[in-house]
């Protein structure tokens, strides 16, 4: 059987002892094929955020396996999956997680530099990805002077340097009005069909549905319905 792109196989969860002990993912296997746009969702506690965390070389299952860019991660000292995460996986989180200190510009040659500490053309790379998302006069702007829209673009700008196949987005736009989250969406997607790029977004915003290529909802730890292509 070929290795996964990205994905799960008979993967569990559990935390807690006892009778606190909690089973987060119960024998799940999804697989995510590179090019497209996958949304979880599902009741809070059915195991989403576990599931991102496990395909972002976060969080090891306690049994079954873990693929990336068809590698077994799980099997990898943390070392190597500290290398997996910086070269083939970036994080867009709710909180937006930019450096009030620093301008826009700045937070995304961040994001290069952390990728590879020896490239240069960093600031240059790091405006363009802005210029690509409408946000010319705001490369000095500090996230406290951004709409909350705009930090996400900087957010998303920032994932993307050093140009990471697969992208995780963990409510991307839960704190985002009608017009900012649609726009967050159809960033996203062109990330899918402009780049083939792998993405996955955990959310409870139905907007997603329309953009995604299948929607997989979560239950108590368990795949409870999948809609659209792998």
């Amino acid at each position: 059987m070929p290795k996964l792109f990205l994905g799960i196989e008979e993967a569990s969860v559990s935390f807690g002892q006892g009778e606190a002990r909690v089973r987060a993912l119960r024998d799940v296997s999804l697989t995510f094929e590179k090019g497209t746009l996958s949304l979880l969702m599902g009741p809070s506690g059915s195991g989403k955020t576990t599931l991102l965390s496990m395909l972002g070389c976060l969080l090891s299952p306690d049994k079954g396996t873990v693929f990336v860019d068809g590698e077994a991660v799980n099997e990898l000292s943390e070392a190597g999956r500290t290398v997996i995460r910086q070269k083939k996986i970036s994080f867009v989180f709710q909180a937006f997680r930019l450096f009030h200190s620093l301008s826009a510009l700045d937070n995304v040659a961040l994001g290069f530099e952390i990728r590879d500490a020896a490239a240069s053309g960093r600031e240059e790379m790091a405006r363009d990805l802005l210029l690509q998302f409408g946000l010319a006069d705001k490369l000095n702007l500090e996230p406290n002077e951004l709409s909350p829209g705009e930090k996400q673009r900087v957010a998303i700008a920032r994932a993307l340097a050093g140009n990471p196949p697969i992208l995780l987005a963990d409510e991307p736009t839960a704190s985002l009005d009608a017009e900012a989250g649609k726009n967050i969406c159809k960033i996203l997607r062109r990330q899918v069909d402009d780049q083939g790029r792998t993405v996955v977004v955990v959310s409870h915003d139905p907007r997603w549905e329309k953009f995604a290529d299948r929607t997989i909802t979560l239950c108590d730890g368990r795949v409870e319905e999948q809609v659209g292509v792998l």
